[in-house]
This record gives C-alpha cells, structure tokens and sequence, in this order.
C-alpha cells in the first residue's frame, strides 16, 4: 500500500521505475499453468476405450490379421486427434484475459509525461488517463475531473462508477469519460485480474454427463467382449481345437464385439448437432457440450446483456404538468411519445437541462445503426432529447462534475443551473413539488432508475452555491429493458422442467424488477444479496435449489460457489455471463454460455456456449437440439447394438455346435460391417431433428443404455436380424448340398449371410428412428436415405471388386442367394411394427 507522500510525489525518476522493475518484475499477467500440449494429446490415446482398442489391434495383429490391426489403430488415432484439436482449443481461458491489458500507457516521469510498454508499469507510476482508456494495473485516484469507469467486466454492475480522489480503479476496466491522475498500488500478478485469471485457470471443469454414460458403455461393452472372447477360448479347448487356433479364434470373437464405430459415431453426431446449432446462432466450443446444453437442470442466467439489451433508455418522465412515455427501440432519436401538451412541453425543458449536465455524451451514426458514445445514462438523456424535440447543444458552460459523495452533476451556463442526480440527493435543494415522492415511489416498484432533473436562475461560484433554491423540472426513469424473447423462452425452459436463477452483480431492485418482469421471479419471490448468501455450501446449495431465485451483487467467487453447489445437489447446471468476471464460474459449470456479441474475449474462451446472436432465446433452441441429440444417440445405439447381435450370432452357432456348423462370418467381415456399412446409417440417425415431445417435461437424464433399449437391441430387432441372416446362410448351404470342404460354396453362403446383414441394417435403421411409431409414417430423414443408398454401394464394393472379396472372405450372393437376403428386409421391419403395436396397445 502506497502512503499520502507517495500518492503526492508528480511521479517516479526514469532510474527507480527501472529498479522496481527488476525487483517486481512486469506488468502482465501470469502464464495459465494448463497441461502441455503433449499431456492432452496422450491423454486421448490412453483412456480405457482407446486402450481397449490398442490392445485388440494388438491381438488382432499377433493373429495374423494386420488388415485389421491397422484400420482398428486408425479409429483410435483419428478419435484421439479430434479429441485433442477440441480441449486443446478450450483450454486456454485463462489466457485470453492477458488480451484485456492494454500495450501502451501514459505516465509521467522525471516530471514529463511519457508513453511506455503498460508491462513496464511500477508500483508508484502516475498514469494519465482520459475517456476511452483501458486502466492498465490496479490504482489509486489522485485527481479526478468527471471521472466514469465501466467496472461492470470485473462487479457486473451496469452503471459506471464514478471514482473520486482516494478511491481505487482496477486493471481490466476502462474510462467512459472524464480525466484522472492515478497512482499505480498493484501491477501483473498481484491485481484483482490477475486474481480472477488464477480462479479461471483452477477451476476445474466437470466431466460432461455424456463422457460419464460413453465411459458406462464402453466399460460394459469392453467387459462383456472380453468376458465373452475369454468363454469362446474356453468352448474352442473343449471342442478340442489347437489353443493356438483357439487364441486366434476367442481374438477373432473379441474383436468382433468391440463396437469400433462407437466412438466415430458419436463424435461425428455431434459435430453434426454443432453444425446445425452455429446456423441457429449458437456457437458450441466443445463437442460434448451439445448433449450436456440438453441435460441441463438449473440455469443461472446473468442480468445485464444476456436478460437485458444492455441498452439504458428513458421510458417515463413525471413532470409536476403530468407524465410522458416514450416507446422507442435503442438509440435511434425517434420514437412515440406520449402525453398531455402541458406535460410535453414540460419535458422538453427537462431534456435541454438534463442534456446541458451531460456535455460529454451523445450518440453517433454508423453502418445505418445508432451507436451510444459515453455514459450509457447521459446517452440515454441526450436520446431522450432528441426523441421530444428538444434543443441537444451543449454551449460553454462551467461545470460541476458528478460526485459520489453529493450524488449530483451540476452546470451553470447562460440558461442558468441545471442540476441532475439520485433524487434523494435533489428533491431536498428544490421547492416543494407535489406528486413527487409518490412518483419515485412508483417509479422504483417497476425498477426503474430514477433521474431528478432540476434548475433555477442566475449564475454560481461554486458547486455549493448553484446546487440550492432549485426548482424540480421532474423526474426521469430510465429502463434497460428485457429483450423481446427472454419472457417466452423462460416459460419454455420451465416447461422443459428447467429451474432458473438469475445471478447478477447490479443492485437487488433493478434485479427483482427485471426478474418479475420477464417471469423468471419464482412464487416465493426469494432475492439475496451476494454478501447474504450462507458461508456453508450446502446450505447456499438448498436456499437456491429453488425455481426463480434472484441472486444479486454477487461477486465472482460468488458465482463460482453458486455453481458448485448445484452441482452438490445433483443438478447439471449450465451458467450464463459476459464479463472478465464470470471467467472461473462459465469454465467450472458443467457448460458455460456467453454472448457472442456483448460478451468478452475471457467469458467467450471459458465458455462451452457462445451465442452468437445474444438472445437468451437462443439457449432453449441449444437445449432442444441438445436433447435431441441425447435422443438420437440412443437412437443409434440400439442400431450399433441389434447389429452386434447379428454379428454375434455365427460364433453362437458355432459354439453350441460344438464346430460342426460353419462360421457365417469372418472377423474382417465384422470389421466391414462395423466401419464400411454400418457407420453412415447410424450418423444419419444422429440427425435427427426434435420432434415436439422434445421440450416436454424434464431431461432424461439417466443411462444411455437402458431396459427399453435393450430390448429392442437384444430381444427383438436383433435377434429378427440374426436368425434371418443364418436362415439364408443356412439355405444356401443346403441348395449347394452342404459340401463343408467346398471353398466356392462356404464363401458364396458367407456373402450371402454378410448382404443379409446389411440389408438388415437397412431396415433396422429405419426401424430405430422411432420407439412408438411406425416406419411408414418416418420418410422424412433424407440423410438417412442417402446413407442407405451408400450402404449398397460399399456392399457392392465388398462383393464384387477385387481383392477384397477375397479378403473378406465372402463371395457375391447367387440368385437364390440374393432374394434369401432381401427377405431379411420384410422380417426386420414386420417385428419392429409389431413390437410397436404391442407396446401402444399394452402401455
């Protein structure tokens, strides 16, 4: 802490700053401590599903099959490269708040001012700063002149503040207007920036619920194949095979029921979700982030630009002639005014008043949209003025500049004095006026700001002798009013069964008032401060777990608590913000939404969610594609599943056979099902769009893997698909004569047996895009058609162009061969309708 001598010195010698530099070293912000690159990269080749799959290339390669070997190595390295572009490129939050340090900074040294590298800031620097500087480390104010600094990046209060002498200014923020002389008290790592940098880098991201379920399957999955290769080996020992063949053929098995396709499936589906997002303007900056939008539970949303249109503007002026309003959209100087000619009148000469205390602030044209310049408040007076016709020229004038202590702005010109500030700061200097307090009054329950404009006659010396025998023109109030969307997609959220709380840095009058306004104030009407919010978290865990909380003034560790405590209470909580200050809470939340538009570079490299449009809206659209895409990965799941069933099945018959019936199948075939057919049909299921049950009721949000989906996998569509693959394999053995030592005829059945399978796959896709409906009413997924008819094209390769039929080990089918196959269509889609029929009829 810097001492009053200190804080008088006219600055530092070009010697010493240069020795507090070596000693305190420079003004930047510490390195994020995130893992190397080479960390993350290993990282994805060593979970358990990737070891999984090493080690079944291993085998497979160790059995003689490199073919295979090689293309199970290449789904491995392709999954774990795209998984590391992906958190690669999420991980760096922390450091994109170095971008908030400005390069350059004026100081005065050795007596003159000088423009240096803001990282060669010391403490004990006098920096110059005027209106549209970023302050450049933390500081205490030693002169001040009109000063306004927007904070709301690091408090999240919308209003700027209004530092005098003596009072602190931090890095990160910048002027709105005014001029000041500030003592630099902290630089780099020892500012409030740097604090929440360190809260960003620490704060640990939870695991998506869908890399929660996928690691649930995968173990399941892996477990039962290798459980199941462990009792082929066994079976192979009994039937008396060479434990070198049988080795080969348990490898054989296991590789076979090793889903390869999942991981590409579910990575693909939901790029192809965050596709379809971007183009409804929300930009998804993890791909697991798209399920977990869908699986939220609680959203803590943030007032200011996210609820709001972060657009001060005045929508009420009480005059003792009577009241206006003005209904006008932004900045733009037109609008409709409202009001009795007497009170109109009235409020033309507030606005020439209002407008003369606000010199420094005005509104500006630019690629046909209204821009506000200064104090998004004075703009708002300077709007006002213009949209009632009155005079906006701010002619020379002395000036008293607003103070935090007095709460008012006052200026003497040839007009006289014009007065502007709190009301309670006003109405006592003014004559009596009738109706005013009553005005406030009413005015405040609708949680506007409220703006006491006044004047009288005559000329001033001092601030002390213009600010008395006032007389009160009125009362302004000022709105940043709700976007058009927020009141609709809040009642679509709690339809969805999502709770809401609105956490928020600005003042708990305005936050109620905004939150009962848009509908989100729950029925207990509960609004708390930050500073009230229980110290244990288990108990802030149950005062919020409630629908329609307000939480106001909070400050960043607040927000951080807030989502970590929901988290405890077993919800998946997705946190909305824009600012510097939400950096550690957006990264700690299970999915961090931020504005594209309004928000900053920080809240946007933290988020999972950018919207690129800013309108909360756009959150219920994620979350309807989210859940959609929940939906659609058990959709393709019961597709992976009822294929492994028909995968299975020839090494079944083989095994309760005891090795007399032949293997329908080989484990390369398996492979070519599994990545060459299998794959795009199950991407197209991954399109599917929302259907409008999607947004009723709560998120399903427990196994992907449950009762219903495998019964359809395991007792009805698989085994459909199953038995009739092995009754045309069966069927072309017989009309062949069921000669075993016959190459020609074992492969030409076994090709039968793998087109069977595909075509079964085609039908089962279809069947799999619905759970209730029948596959007569679901032609609407083009994609899905487009698969299908690759999925007969890569057939065809398989069978027909050379080598890999010998390859394979599967011939083309013959004629009787072929219409053996097609019936595996019919057989497929008649179960599936039926299993549907008896579900609707007996539910």
């Amino acid at each position: 802490m810097l001492d009053a001598a200190e804080l008088a010195t006219g600055g530092l010698t070009s010697a010493e700053a240069a020795r507090r530099l070596r000693e305190d070293g420079p003004n930047v912000l510490p390195a994020g401590g995130g893992a190397h690159p080479v960390v993350l990269l290993f990282k994805q080749f060593a979970h358990f599903f990737a070891i999984l799959l090493w080690v079944a290339a291993a085998l497979a390669y160790i059995a003689g099959m490199p073919a295979l070997s090689v293309a199970i190595a290449l789904v491995v390295v392709l999954n774990g490269v795209f998984a590391f572009a992906q958190e690669y490129r999420a991980d760096r939050a922390a450091q994109r708040l170095r971008d908030l340090m400005p390069t350059r900074a004026t100081v005065r040294r050795d007596g003159k001012p000088k423009v240096v590298d803001a990282a060669d800031l010391v403490v004990g620097d006098e920096v110059l700063l005027q209106g549209g500087d970023r302050v450049c480390a933390d500081a205490r104010v030693a002169q001040a002149a009109a000063l306004a600094v927007d904070e709301s990046m690091l408090s999240g209060e919308s209003v700027p503040v209004h530092p005098a002498a003596g009072d602190v200014v931090r890095a990160g923020t910048y002027v709105t207007e005014g001029e000041a002389t500030v003592v630099v008290t902290a630089t780099g790592s020892h500012t409030q920036l740097a604090g929440i940098a360190s809260l960003t880098r620490h704060a640990v991201r939870p695991k998506s619920p869908l890399a929660l379920r996928l690691h649930r399957v995968v173990t399941v999955v892996g477990l039962i194949a290798v459980a199941v290769g462990v009792a082929f080996y066994g079976v192979a020992m009994l039937l008396g095979l060479d434990p070198a063949e049988g080795f080969l053929f348990a490898v054989g098995v296991t590789v076979a029921l090793v889903p390869e396709g999942l991981l590409p499936t579910v990575t693909l589906s939901l790029a192809r979700a965050a596709q379809e997002m971007a183009r409804r303007n929300a930009l998804v900056r993890r791909l697991d982030a798209v399920e977990t939008l869908g699986a939220t539970t609680f959203i803590c949303t943030d007032k200011t630009g996210t609820l709001t249109r972060n657009e001060m503007s005045a929508v009420r002026v009480w005059t003792p002639k009577g009241e206006v309003v003005v209904d006008g959209q932004g900045y733009a100087p037109t609008a409709r005014v409202t009001g009795e000619p007497d009170a109109l009148y009235a409020v033309r000469t507030l606005a020439i008043s209002a407008v003369r205390c606000s010199p420094t602030a005005h509104v500006g044209h630019r690629d046909d949209r209204w821009l506000p310049v200064g104090d998004p408040m004075e703009v708002a007076l300077h709007v006002l003025a213009a949209r009632v016709g009155a005079d906006t020229a701010t002619p020379e004038a002395t000036r008293f500049p607003f103070d935090p202590r007095r709460r008012r702005s006052s200026v003497v010109d040839g007009g006289g004095v014009h007065v502007t500030g709190a009301p309670d700061a006003v109405l006592p200097l003014c004559a009596p006026a009738p109706g005013a307090h009553e005005a406030i009054d009413a005015l405040g329950v609708q949680g506007l700001r409220v703006l006491a404009v006044a004047w009288r006659p005559g000329t001033a010396t001092g601030w002390e002798d213009a600010e008395r025998d006032l007389v009160l023109l009125g009362l302004v109030a000022l709105q940043d009013p709700p976007r058009d969307d927020v009141a609709d997609s809040i009642a679509l959220c709690r339809k969805a069964g999502i709770k809401l709380a609105m956490v928020t840095g600005d003042h708990p009058a305005t936050a109620r008032a905004i939150a009962a306004q848009v509908g989100l104030l729950g029925p207990d009407r509960l609004v708390v401060e930050g500073k009230d919010l229980p110290a244990d978290d288990t108990a802030l865990g149950e005062l919020l777990d409630h629908d329609g909380v307000v939480v106001a003034r909070v400050t960043p560790e607040d927000k951080l608590r807030i989502a970590q405590a929901l988290q405890h209470r077993g919800h998946v909580v997705a946190m909305t913000g824009d600012g510097v200050n939400d950096g550690p809470a957006l990264r700690a939340a299970d999915i961090g939404v931020t504005m594209g538009a309004s928000g900053t570079d920080v809240a946007r490299e933290a988020a999972d969610l950018v919207l690129l449009d800013d309108h909360f809206g756009t959150i219920v659209g994620a979350v309807e594609l989210g859940r959609a895409t929940f939906a659609n990965i058990r959709r393709f799941l019961t597709y992976h599943l009822t294929d492994n069933v028909a995968e299975l099945t020839p090494f079944v018959f083989w095994a309760l056979s005891g090795g007399s019936y032949p293997l329908a199948l080989s484990v390369l075939q398996v492979l070519a099902l599994d990545i060459g057919t299998d794959l795009l049909p199950a991407l197209a299921l991954g399109a599917e769009k929302p259907n409008p049950r999607t947004m009723v009721g709560p998120a399903r949000t427990g196994s992907l893997i449950d009762r219903p989906v495998l019964v359809r996998a395991f007792g009805v569509l698989g085994p459909a698909e199953a038995l009739a693959a092995m009754a045309a394999f069966t069927l072309v053995l017989l009309a062949g004569g069921w000669d075993l030592t016959d190459p020609v005829l074992l492969a030409t059945a076994s090709g039968t047996a793998f087109t069977a399978i595909v075509l079964g796959q085609l039908a089962n896709a279809f069947a799999c895009r619905s759970a209730t409906t029948p596959v007569k009413t679901l032609l609407g997924n083009r994609l899905l058609i487009g698969a299908v008819l690759f999925e007969l094209a890569v057939l065809a390769v398989f069978l027909f162009v050379p080598p890999l039929p010998d390859l394979l080990g599967g011939r083309a089918p013959t004629p009787l061969g072929w219409a053996l196959a097609a019936m595996t269509i019919p057989v497929v889609l008649l179960v599936d309708a039926g299993h549907k029929w008896m579900r609707r009829r007996f539910a």
